[in-house]
């Protein structure tokens, strides 16, 4: 077969996704050719298809020890940084990449991706621009200009653009999937859900598509709608933003406790209000997997919940129902031992709700939640023993309990900041 018609057999079966047999095709080829930068970069592709980035780059930086003046290379680099979290390196090979060819739109529509991603909406919009005025077709460029401006308020703009870019490709399930978060973070869940659905119809495994119809199925509830918007709000913040929310929400939380309990007339004012801050903060932690919960009933949700999302419902679940026996049976046997059961019940509905959640420390938050649910159960077995231990494992799992809310938050800004 020749060179020719094994590279379009190859785009036939990148086209079919098909690609580990297109990896064996390539290899085969470079066994006749193996400095041929053309075949080595479409290997990389290759590889970042199969989610083998470590492979990729190191395809691609013996191809750039041997042709360092390709952009395409740093371009393809990028793209491995980017799927390894190391958005600085990214950022670099996408500079070098420009230098080389400042003519070519995907660069800049891939640079305002990467800009977008790290919250800097203005460089993100003027960049997908740079990238428009080269290509004005170019669909990552649109759908990234999209989002920027939705996130700056400027929704009306956002909206013709991405509409634009519908007309272009209107089966496209990436533009679909993209106008439906828009519209989720606006508050228009039905329309959101319209596109979300155009979006699995083209192409049903996607899971930018399947998040976003989740969410917008649970947003029928005004109650998830509300805490979507605070989603929303607290996500398009920077870290420095994000932490000064919880510690100001923390910080104010206590000085009216404190305030309350040296003013006894102004106690029955701010009694409600503090107990109704406690109720929002809990709520924002086991929110979604009680929706998840409820969702399960749902013939469409039920199909769109992970393994992990089930899993998490359950356990939450679990802990409600032992916080719920807590206190019924204290209420009938008059026993303060139940109320370490009802504790243990209400406090690891937030651990419950979180163990699965990405961060950079893979299973960190599984492992400690873990760690809480064996101190807590060994403290009830102790309780329920008599054992004068049970005063020190209460301490530990209450500060365990204490500082896991900050490792959680700590971990998933971080991971929402890249």
């Amino acid at each position: 077969m020749s060179e020719d018609n094994r590279l379009a057999r190859v785009q036939i079966l990148f086209q079919q996704s098909k690609f580990a047999e297109a990896e064996k095709v390539l290899k085969e080829m470079l066994a006749g050719d193996p400095y041929n930068i053309h075949f080595l970069a479409l290997l990389a592709e290759v590889k970042l298809k199969l989610d083998r980035p470590d492979e990729a780059q190191q395809i691609i930086e013996n191809a750039i020890g041997m042709a360092p003046g390709v952009p395409d290379l740093f371009y393809i680099m990028s793209r491995i940084n980017i799927q390894k979290n190391k958005y600085d390196e990214a950022e670099k090979n996408l500079t070098q990449a420009i230098t080389l060819n400042p003519y070519d739109a995907d660069y800049f529509a891939l640079s305002a991706n990467i800009k977008l991603a790290r919250k800097k909406y203005n460089e993100a919009l003027e960049l997908a621009d740079r990238a428009l005025e080269i290509d004005p077709q170019n669909l990552l460029a649109l759908n990234t200009r999209s989002t920027a401006l939705n996130k700056l308020n400027r929704s009306q703009e956002s909206f013709d653009t991405i509409e634009g870019a519908l007309r272009g490709d209107p089966n496209n399930a990436y533009t679909h999937a993209n106008y439906g978060w828009g519209l989720l973070e606006k508050g228009d869940h039905k329309k959101a859900l319209e596109h979300f659905k155009e979006s699995l119809k083209n192409n049903p495994n996607y899971a930018y598509a399947q998040s976003g119809m989740l969410q917008a199925l649970k947003a029928s509830n005004p109650v998830y709608r509300m805490f979507l918007k605070y989603a929303f709000w607290m996500s398009n913040l920077t870290a420095k933003y994000q932490w000064a929310v919880i510690i100001g929400f923390f910080l104010g939380f206590r000085a009216l406790r404190a305030l309350a309990n040296t003013n006894p007339t102004l106690q029955p004012y701010l009694t409600p209000l503090i107990f109704a801050l406690a109720i929002f903060a809990f709520s924002t932690w086991i929110i979604t997997p009680v929706s998840n919960l409820f969702l399960r009933f749902n013939k469409y949700g039920q199909l769109l919940l992970s393994r992990k999302e089930r899993m998490s419902s359950n356990f939450v679940a679990i802990s409600l129902l032992i916080f719920l026996a807590g206190i019924a049976l204290y209420l009938i046997l008059s026993d303060e031992r139940y109320i370490v059961i009802a504790i243990f019940g209400f406090a690891m509905m937030v651990p419950f709700s979180v163990m699965f959640s990405p961060s950079k420390y893979k299973n960190a938050l599984l492992f400690y939640t873990i760690a809480l649910a064996v101190t807590g159960l060994a403290g009830i077995g102790l309780a329920f023993a008599g054992n004068r231990l049970f005063e020190m494992v209460s301490t530990i799992f209450v500060i365990g309990f204490v500082a896991f809310q900050w490792a959680v938050n700590f971990l998933l800004i971080r991971e929402d900041n890249r």
